[in-house]
C-alpha cells in the first residue's frame, strides 16, 4: 500500500483488528487524585500471576480504537493481562475536573502506573509493561524520562507508537496542506463539542469564540489545552510536554517506534541514537504510516504491531517462554 497517508487511513478504517474472536472487557471507575474520575477497560487473563500490558491510548482515542483492540486480541492469544486507561474525557463520559488532557501528562501517566503496579502485585502478578499510542506514547516517554531510575518501581519496560516526540516539528506538519484539511478537521470535529462542554460545565474556563474559530491544533491548544493545564501557550506547551529532550535519562529498558512516512511525525523530527539513553532502542522503518503497519492479504489486519511491540516489551521485561508457563501454572 503506496504512500504514509494510505497506510494511516486504509488500517484505521478497514483492515482487521482482530484475528480471533473478541474477549469480554470490564470497566472499573477510578478516583483521581483530584477527585475526578477515570475509566479503565480491563481483559483479564487465565491467572492473576500472568504478565500485565497497560495501554496509552492517542489524541481522542479510546478501547475502541483499532489500534486497542489489535493489542486487546494479542494480550487474549498470549494470555495476558490487558488494562486500557481512558484520559480524561475519552471514555464516552465527560470528567468532572476543570481539565482534560495533554502530551505531556506525565504526572497521570505516574499514579495509574504507580496504582496499576501497587493492585498486580497485590493479586500476585509479576511483570508489568506500558505501551503508549501517539499522544500517549509521548506522554510515557515523558514520564519514563523525568522519573529516570525510579520508573522502574513502576513499571518493567515501556513502549511508544508513532509518537509526536517533537511536539513543534509535529504541530507544523499536522497543520499543514493535507493533513490540515483531513486529519486537523477530524481531531477537531470531537475536540471541539467536548471543550465546549467542559465550559458548559465550568462557565468562563476560556474564551468561547476563540476556541469556535480555531482552525487547527495550534489555535486550538492556545485557547484551551495549554492553559487549562499549567503552560503560557501554544509554544511553552509544545516545547516542556515533548519526551525527546528528556529521552537522554530514560533508565527502564525503552521502545520508540516511529515509521518514517508517518504524515504527523517528520522523519527529521525523530530522535537519533546520540540523543537518547543506551536504553533506549529506536524502531524507524521506512513505512508504516501513522499506527498502521497493515499485513496480510487485501483488506489486511494490523496485528502485526502488537505482535512486534507486545513481544520486544515481554522479551524486555524479562518475560521469557519458561517463565510464561512457570507463571501460569
Amino acid at each position: 500500500m503506496w504512500g504514509g497517508h494510505a497506510q494511516t487511513i486504509w488500517p484505521a478504517l478497514y483492515a482487521k483488528r482482530r484475528l480471533h474472536a473478541p474477549a469480554p472487557m470490564l470497566r472499573e471507575r477510578w478516583t483521581a487524585p483530584d477527585g475526578d474520575f477515570v475509566d479503565v477497560d480491563r481483559q483479564v487473563a487465565s491467572h492473576p500471576s500472568r504478565p500485565l500490558l497497560v495501554l496509552f491510548h492517542g489524541l481522542e482515542g479510546s478501547s475502541q480504537s483499532h489500534y486497542a483492540q489489535a493489542f486487546a486480541d494479542w494480550a487474549a492469544e498470549h494470555d495476558i493481562h490487558l488494562a486500557l486507561p481512558h484520559f480524561r474525557g475519552c471514555s464516552g463520559e465527560l470528567n468532572r475536573a476543570p481539565r482534560a488532557y495533554h502530551s505531556g501528562d506525565h504526572a497521570e501517566i505516574d499514579w495509574l502506573l504507580q496504582r496499576f503496579r501497587t493492585d498486580h502485585l497485590a493479586a500476585g502478578g509479576h511483570k508489568l509493561v506500558a505501551a503508549g499510542v501517539s499522544l500517549g506514547g509521548n506522554a510515557l516517554m515523558r514520564w519514563a524520562g523525568e522519573h529516570g531510575a525510579q520508573a522502574a518501581r513502576s513499571a518493567d519496560a515501556v513502549a511508544s507508537i508513532c509518537s509526536p516526540l517533537d511536539l513543534a516539528e509535529s504541530g507544523k506538519a499536522i497543520g499543514r496542506g493535507f493533513n490540515r484539511q483531513v486529519y486537523t478537521r477530524m481531531f477537531l470535529r470531537t475536540m471541539k463539542p467536548k471543550a465546549l462542554a467542559k465550559l458548559a460545565q465550568h462557565p468562563g474556563l476560556f474564551d468561547r469564540q476563540k476556541l469556535v474559530a480555531a482552525r487547527d491544533l495550534y489555535e486550538f491548544d492556545n485557547v484551551f489545552t495549554a492553559p487549562l493545564h499549567g503552560y503560557r501557550d501554544t509554544d511553552d506547551y509544545w516545547r516542556r510536554a515533548s519526551a525527546k529532550p528528556v529521552m537522554a535519562a530514560i533508565s527502564v529498558p525503552a521502545l520508540a517506534l516511529n515509521a518514517s512516512n508517518d504524515p504527523f511525525v517528520p522523519a527529521s523530527s525523530l530522535p537519533t541514537a546520540a540523543e537518547v539513553s543506551r536504553h533506549v532502542a529506536l524502531w524507524q522503518p521506512l513505512h508504516g504510516g501513522h499506527v498502521g503497519f497493515a499485513q496480510g492479504h487485501w483488506p489486511g489486519h494490523v496485528r502485526g504491531l502488537p505482535d512486534a511491540v507486545g513481544g520486544w516489551l515481554l522479551e524486555a521485561a524479562g518475560v521469557t517462554a519458561a517463565a510464561e508457563v512457570s507463571h501460569h501454572g
